[in-house]
């Protein structure tokens, strides 16, 4: 696929990025995948979420959900007012807010159902990303800033009320595998002078070896030869500390992915990652450190299996569609209908289908909910929409 070219400044960003891979290649040899992808997503000042570029939205790279439509984000709002009424003095955490539509939207429907939280916590580690959500809240509603606080740590007290994580799983470091036989190779990145940054297969750690068991163990079947794909060994780690911080909550994770018996078809044999730039998907994670976002579709029974070890209720599962839908899409629409002209209805009558088909967002996405000392299983997954049985 043609890419568009960065400019000549990204380029030398990404060159500095480069250089510090290949000097820890030349020092402790290649690296693993995840570690490339830690450096490639996260290298402070050089990283893809931590340079400063603009990365949402229509200007950036690729477009979420609260960027698509305000109706994604006051759904997500209506299911938060039904669980902080459970609660008592419920805050909301929400882990990288982007560029701060979703924490507008939902700030700004929790206050007209009388129902603010006590604070707005936003976990985010970019200080360019800090200020376009303090401009974004600013902008429409600035008595609403002295609610919101940004933390570069989990909260140090115990944490009450709903936790927020919209495309955040998918962007966590993930190992790459083949297998050949019954052999599991690691796919790591090396560097030479001649091919640049490239892929080695190397004998993979027992970690990794001990994963790839499991999900054939479950699978009840082993995979393919010459079978690619990718696992995640940060989940039981991310979720054992989320755990740890939480008091009573429920924790709402929005993603793309599949169950495990689905991520790993036999037909899928060259796994789910995705590369992003300027709007355009490929799949060459090597090409420009730091100047593209690299994501892995999220095994989702991987996710039960580490929230349930960390101590956490697994206690919904759906499709996106099918969560919005009950968490009051006609009711929010509805509204719009009233308040805006026609021409803005009709744009979000076209911005509710991007959202809700099964072509769209409605079935790549699910929504996930864990929840700590919260008896009552969450608005979204009732009537028959929670699909647990099929993780």
């Amino acid at each position: 696929m043609d890419l568009p070219q960065p400019r000549p400044e990204e380029l030398a960003l990404s060159e500095q990025l480069a250089l510090l891979v290949r000097e820890e290649i030349a020092a402790s040899g290649p690296l693993s995948f995840a570690r490339y992808m830690q450096r490639a997503l996260y290298e402070p000042g050089l990283g893809y979420y931590l340079s400063g570029a603009q990365k949402f939205g229509a200007d950036g790279d690729f477009v979420t959900a609260p960027e698509i439509s305000p109706l994604f984000s006051r759904c997500l709002a209506a299911a938060c007012v039904d669980l902080m009424r459970g609660m008592e003095k419920a805050s909301i955490l929400e882990f990288g807010a982007g560029s701060g539509a979703m924490a507008l939207e939902v700030l700004l429907f929790c206050h007209r159902q009388s129902c603010l939280p006590e604070r707005y916590y936003i976990l985010e580690l970019s200080a360019e990303l800090r200020e376009r959500q303090r401009q974004t809240i600013a902008a429409r509603t600035p008595d609403m800033l002295e609610r919101v606080a940004w933390l570069d740590t989990l909260p140090a007290a115990p944490f009450s009320g709903v936790v927020l994580a919209n495309e955040v799983l998918d962007a966590m470091p993930v190992e790459r595998f083949v297998k050949h036989g019954d052999k599991v190779n690691c796919l790591a990145v090396d560097y030479t002078p001649q091919q640049g940054l490239h892929y080695v297969e190397l004998p993979a750690a027992d970690e990794l070896q001990h994963a790839v068991a499991h999900i054939e163990s479950d699978l009840h079947q082993e995979l393919p030869d010459a079978y690619c794909s990718e696992v995640s060994l940060l989940l039981s780690p991310w979720l054992n500390t989320l755990a740890g911080c939480l008091q009573q909550a429920v924790v709402l994770l929005v993603d793309y992915g599949y169950s495990r018996r689905d991520y790993y078809l036999p037909e899928r044999s060259m796994g789910t990652l995705m590369c992003h730039f300027r709007q355009r998907a490929h799949d060459n994670a090597l090409l420009w450190p730091g100047l593209q976002d690299i994501t892995a579709h999220v095994d989702f029974t991987a996710v039960a299996e580490a929230a349930s070890a960390a101590g956490l209720d697994v206690t919904g599962f759906t499709g996106q569609a099918r969560f919005l839908l009950e968490s009051g899409m006609e009711v929010v629409l509805q509204d719009a209908h009233a308040s805006a002209d026609p021409a803005e209805y009709i744009n979000l009558s076209q911005q509710a289908k991007m959202l809700l088909l099964p072509g769209q967002m409605g079935e790549r996405f699910k929504v996930m909910a864990l929840s700590r000392h919260y008896n009552r299983q969450p608005a979204g997954f009732s009537n028959g929409n929670d699909q647990r049985q099929y993780l």
